[in-house]
């Protein structure tokens, strides 16, 4: 989605930078609202009805309030949806600075983005269109930050870990989240469609290698596949990191690791 600009020459940046102009069309706040009950009214209609749906009409309705009063607390459309994405991101737990391993910390991390990814299916389009720097987006980016600052990685290393373990997360749980509400907009199981997809492609020849490979994945239901995948997956991720850590005491100290940090460097941060 689009972030819209704020007139000819001006890119919208973000609703927490450019802050918000005294209201000048309304002389009094409107009675029984406020922001928060907006922006909570905005992530169940998006929960519920999802992004294309979502409209600052259909919004004031749910309210029971005119559009006009909505935007008293909200100057576009783009804002109100910039909170919410910042809204639901303060629902991951994150793990205390120092809380246990960092790789404990890292999958504890991944978790959380993960859950949030396949519980609001809308969050992954809108990750994209705005800057993401609320306060709660900000907390997220700060732990992640300090997770992998004790991995032992150079700092030059930081920005490609960090990409990495955002993006692998971010484009499972978005397939996820996708593959469900597909499922619940059809009325049928994730389970039961899945044994409709494999019966019908298992007896197509073009198709034998994927057939192979999900054979291969074991049985059990879609949930518990998914779950050893991204266990899996995150485990090769962090192997990653590992691999691509210098010395760090305490864990072979000053034993130079195969890859890009090469050369003679101490230990980071």
């Amino acid at each position: 989605m689009a972030a819209a600009g704020r007139g000819s020459g001006h890119a919208r940046t973000s609703v927490w930078l450019e802050g918000r102009p005294a209201p000048s069309r309304r002389s009094e706040q409107p009675a029984g609202l406020d922001r928060d009950k907006i922006v909570a009214a905005t992530v169940r209609l998006l929960d519920a009805e999802g992004l294309a749906k979502f409209s600052m009409r259909r919004l004031a309705a749910e309210l029971g309030v005119t559009a006009m009063s909505v935007y008293w607390y909200v100057d576009t459309k783009d804002d109100l949806l910039e909170l919410a994405l910042d809204a639901v991101t303060g629902e991951m737990r994150l793990p205390e600075e120092g809380d246990g391993d960092w790789r404990d910390r890292l999958r504890r991390l991944a978790t959380e983005y993960r859950r949030l990814l396949v519980t609001h299916v809308w969050v992954s389009p809108l990750m994209g269109a705005y800057l993401n720097v609320g306060p709660k987006a900000m907390a997220f980016s700060a732990a992640a930050q300090e997770v992998l600052r004790t991995s032992g990685l150079a700092p030059e290393q930081l920005p490609g870990a960090l990409s990495l373990v955002y993006q692998f997360v971010y484009g499972f749980g978005t397939i996820e989240g996708r593959f469900a509400a597909r499922c619940r907009e059809a009325g049928i199981s994730q389970d039961d469609f899945f044994r409709q997809v494999m019966g019908t492609i298992e007896d197509r020849p073009e198709f034998g290698r994927s057939v192979d490979l999900m054979e291969a994945r074991g049985g059990g239901s879609v949930a518990e596949m998914r779950a050893r995948d991204f266990d899996f997956a995150l485990d090769c991720a962090i192997a990653g990191i590992e691999a691509m850590r210098r010395g760090v005491p305490g864990e072979g100290a000053g034993e130079e690791r195969s890859g890009s940090a090469g050369g003679t460097g101490g230990t980071a941060d």
